[in-house]
């Protein structure tokens, strides 16, 4: 298997390389109907399409496959988040690479200028990709003998370098019209970001206890939040940040998570620089599917993305905002 990725690959610049590459990945023991599961198919010869303003000419679709037992017709993209998409699938798996191998993401810009596509098609693209990033198993993370680490952080401008319109002159908190976005880390493991509407101490338990296994140990900060929750685990270890304290014989510490943090929100002051409240959890599952892949190389991680596009779908409608 490959180590590294040369942009330069047959896939990224020939749609044909690009979809044999895709059907060799989801496809290895032959075409599979999305629309009945069955191996019992026939490969068709490339189909002309109707004229159009595009192409008047007509254009012609490779790779179709007809199921024998349903009779439907079908390609490797279907059933996936590159369906019906007509960007071409070589620039699918081009941003797909970039994204995957940029530590800290790229941003929409960059890729409409980099593959020749108008700025909302790369936007949209790039949140297609995000949902193919998204980690299936949503079991309990930790276990006995595990520590899960907990924080919060806010995603946001500072509130003096707002415009004065944002501003009402009272005296507000420094998160005040921040977003808040809670992580879990499983020390050596995973770590699952949640874009939640307030922090208070019924949601922190709400979110550990879906998805922090009660045999772990708990390690927090001094949030009040975490007090009462805390009593629920096997042990929970208390950093008490706001006495300066940021670690304890080595092994009461939030180093774990706020290590994450910090690529987190370099990644987005640095690149992304605005993140809307309607899209936020998007991006800390694009930050959380690299840090979960960070053992493997570029290739593989673009190969786990583009694994967990099948199943998966994404249209355009109007976004709805975090929730408690």
């Amino acid at each position: 298997m490959e180590n590294a990725i040369d942009i330069f690959a047959p896939r990224f610049s020939n749609e044909d390389a690009a979809r044999e590459h895709l059907e060799a990945l989801h496809w290895s023991d032959g075409p599979v109907c999305p629309h009945c599961g069955s191996f019992n198919a026939k490969r068709l010869p490339p189909q002309k399409r109707k004229p159009t303003k595009a192409h008047p000419g007509g254009s012609v679709r490779k790779g179709v496959v007809q199921c024998n037992d349903c009779r439907q017709q079908y390609t490797v993209t279907v059933g996936t988040v590159f369906e019906r998409s007509k960007v071409p699938l070589n620039k699918w798996l081009l941003v797909n690479h970039l994204l995957c191998s940029s530590k800290k993401g790229m941003s929409a810009h960059q890729i409409a200028r980099m593959i020749g596509v108008t700025y909302k098609t790369a936007w949209f693209m790039m949140h297609r990709i995000r949902e193919a990033m998204k980690d299936t198993d949503q079991g309990p993370m930790g276990g006995y003998g595990k520590t899960v680490e907990a924080d919060e952080t806010y995603i946001g401008g500072k509130l003096k370098n707002r415009h004065a319109s944002k501003r009402d002159g009272k005296k507000k908190s420094p998160f005040s019209g921040k977003q808040p976005v809670v992580s879990l880390v499983e020390r050596g493991g995973k770590v699952r970001s949640f874009h939640v509407a307030k922090v208070t101490g019924p949601l922190l338990r709400q979110v550990l206890v879906t998805n922090a296994h009660r045999g772990s140990w708990l390690m927090t900060d001094d949030n009040n939040g975490y007090k009462a929750v805390g009593k629920e685990y096997v042990g929970h270890g208390v950093v008490k940040h706001s006495l300066g304290e940021y670690g304890r014989a080595g092994v009461f510490h939030t180093n774990t998570i706020e290590g994450f943090f910090s690529i987190f929100k370099r990644g987005i002051i640095g690149v992304y620089h605005h993140v809307s409240e309607a899209h936020l959890k998007r991006y800390a599952v694009e930050f959380d599917f690299r840090y979960n892949t960070r053992k493997l190389t570029d290739f593989e991680r673009s190969t786990e993305a583009l694994l967990g596009a099948r199943g998966k779908r994404l249209t355009y409608r109007r976004p709805v905002r975090a929730t408690a």
